[in-house]
């Protein structure tokens, strides 16, 4: 009799478990102006639109927009502790873009993104990190060093890769504001659908460690 009411017992929690609702994973879209949504309403900017994807998809995350326009890998690195709150189980970091445009040492990009990397690993919190490219203007040397920085850091810290957080926005005029740099919501919804299956495997991992 006692092992018919453990296994019933068994059965209803498990049923009990299956039924109850996900709990939304808390993530943080963490980078400058690209991630803020600088020219655009509120509800086209990147984190928003990468929400209401993941929730048509039935993927809840409770999603934090810690874009700061301006902001370079440094910036970010000395605002980190504030922007990603505590309980936070994700972050897409999207940071480098305005170190690029401005020529900054790759060296200085470089150390600022290790330091945000190994801040949230050892908060363990899981990254997806957004590659960036350098523009021409500053020469093959400089872009060769520029570019290498995000999939070297990448296998470094074996976090997961979007080698470019542009593809297919970038240079396209129809794509961008008129400024030629920040896309229009057609733009961020292109963003969006690119970087997509990236984000659904880092929540993926995520839901089978809470598992």
């Amino acid at each position: 009799m006692h092992i018919i009411v453990l296994i019933l017992a068994f059965l209803m929690t498990g049923q009990a478990l299956a039924q109850a609702p996900g709990k939304p994973v808390k993530m943080v879209a963490f980078g400058d102006s690209l991630t803020a949504g600088l020219g655009l309403p509120a509800n086209q900017a990147f984190p928003v639109r990468l929400q209401k994807a993941l929730e048509s998809k039935g993927i809840k995350v409770d999603m934090i927009n810690a874009g700061v326009s301006g902001d370079t890998a440094s910036g970010g690195r000395d605002r980190l502790d504030w922007s990603i709150p505590e309980g936070t189980e994700a972050v897409i970091v999207e940071l480098g873009a305005n170190d690029a445009m401005r020529g900054t040492d790759p060296k200085v990009t470089r150390a600022a993104l290790s330091d945000i990397l190994t801040r949230l690993k050892a908060r363990k919190i899981a990254v997806l990190l957004c590659g960036m490219l350098a523009p021409p203007n500053y020469g093959a040397d400089y872009a060769a060093r520029f570019n290498a920085i995000y999939p070297e850091l990448a296998r470094q810290f074996d976090v997961p890769l979007y080698p470019f957080f542009l593809e297919g926005v970038a240079a396209e005029a129809r794509l961008n504001q008129t400024d030629g740099i920040h896309p229009t919501a057609e733009g961020v919804d292109l963003i969006v659908k690119g970087i997509l299956p990236s984000v659904e495997a880092l929540l993926g991992a995520i839901a089978g460690q809470r598992s």
